[in-house]
């Protein structure tokens, strides 16, 4: 007998906390891929199309400008997130259940587009050794690439690697990205001039 009060209360209390609305939101985007992002005091979370939150409210989601309106977005059942390290910004993707599917590794990144994303691959290379501190001298390069939903690089979108110095205050913002995904096996560079060329990937 003492066990029914329990239950009834522990029943009581999930029934609440199932059935709470999500209120005191200052926008909502539209739904992409299943999901809808909701902005609460300049933080993001994610909703199911039963309202359901599914992913908490928080401050390192990636914006993306769609028209007017800027807001994190899930495409291929991946959502751009950032972290900094040792202040330079790394991106990374989460899957729905908030999770970072691919670890915050590339030092820039779009969002996916029909299961393929561009990213900045940072490659680090020992060039030699520091003989008086006994450490290794490195250098890091980058390349553009596409991966796909795991991380994995498919293609390298360059034939020569961008040198570039790790540092806080060579890297205020994140290097460009010149390619873009625009179909499957299709993708679109922003040439110097301003103009656009397609290529296809094999």
């Amino acid at each position: 007998m003492r066990r029914l009060p329990i239950l009834l209360a522990i029943f009581f209390i999930v029934s609440i906390c199932r059935s709470q609305d999500i209120e005191q939101l200052d926008f909502i985007s539209p739904f992409h891929d299943g999901v809808a992002a909701v902005k609460k005091d300049k933080h993001w979370g994610f909703i199911d199309d039963s309202g359901t939150l599914i992913i908490d409210f928080r401050n390192d989601l990636v914006i993306t400008k769609r028209n007017e309106e800027g807001y994190p977005i899930f495409n291929s059942g991946r959502l751009l997130f950032k972290e900094v390290r040792d202040g330079i910004t790394y991106f990374g993707y989460l899957d729905k259940s908030g999770k970072a599917i691919i670890p915050a590794r590339f030092l820039n990144a779009t969002d996916f587009n029909d299961g393929w994303a561009v990213v900045l691959e940072l490659v680090k290379r020992q060039v030699g050794t520091n003989e008086l501190l006994e450490k290794p001298l490195v250098s890091y390069d980058y390349f553009e690439a596409i991966i796909d939903t795991e991380g994995k690089v498919l293609h390298y979108l360059v034939d020569k690697p961008v040198h570039i110095a790790l540092d806080r205050e060579y890297l205020r913002r994140p290097p460009a990205i010149t390619y873009k995904v625009i179909s499957n096996h299709l993708v679109a560079k922003l040439n110097e001039n301003k103009t656009w060329s397609i290529k296809k990937i094999e």
